[in-house]
């Protein structure tokens, strides 16, 4: 293993969860270390917000690597196994804007052994498309709702559903939408009791909050 990069190898035992790679900041040289020391020591690697230009050189050097365009997610080596007794999570998408950050979220989800879908367009301003869908929301164990904008979407549904609801704000709006902060302050303001939320376009927070939820839950049921 390289000296200079002081991976967490454990987490995956302690937490059920791999140590995801913030690739935004790094160098290519930087990931393709940490990449190859993940690959020897047999663990799955997920570099978050990887961009086209990067994917394609790490992709000449790691040929069994996969690059997921929707996600801006490089992975290196096979997901969990799919873990049916832990149910299925659900991502929300106010719109095909919020795909990027939604599509994070369930990669993040499938990556480690989740059943996760995605279910789109079902934003406050054509409210009829979400009513339609409360009986796939009510199957879940956790939902996972993502919107930008004034972040309406994820109160309405945790007035909606039982199940553990986690607001996704993303970084999509006109004035002061923009950069997600709007969205971000009205979730956090929300009047719907018990609703979570994670940080601006942070989709694979989002799915790790959702990954502790149906564990616990699952734990609960033994």
């Amino acid at each position: 293993m390289n000296k200079e990069v002081l991976l967490d190898l454990d987490r995956l035992g302690r937490l059920g969860m791999v140590e995801a790679i913030w690739g935004e900041h790094k160098t290519c040289e930087q990931i393709a270390v940490i990449l190859r020391d993940l690959e020897e020591a047999s663990q799955l690697a997920l570099v978050t917000r990887v961009s086209q230009e990067k994917a394609e050189i790490l992709l000449r050097s790691f040929e069994k690597a996969k690059y997921h365009s929707q996600a801006s997610c490089l992975t290196l080596g096979p997901a969990l196994v799919t873990n049916e007794s832990l149910g299925e999570v659900l991502v929300l998408t106010a719109g095909t804007s919020d795909l990027k950050v939604a599509a994070e979220a369930l990669l993040s989800l499938r990556c480690h052994g989740v059943k996760a879908e995605m279910l789109m367009d079902l934003g406050v301003s054509g409210l009829h498309r979400l009513l339609g869908r409360l009986d796939k929301l009510k199957a879940a164990k956790a939902v996972i709702v993502c919107a930008g904008m004034e972040g309406a979407l994820p109160t309405i549904v945790a007035g909606l559903i039982p199940q553990p609801v986690i607001g996704l704000p993303v970084s999509v709006g006109y004035g002061v939408s923009k950069g997600g902060n709007a969205a971000l302050q009205g979730m956090l303001a929300s009047c719907a009791p018990g609703l979570l939320v994670v940080n601006i376009d942070n989709g694979y927070g989002a799915a790790m909050a959702a990954l502790r939820i149906v564990k616990a839950n699952l734990n609960e049921n033994i």
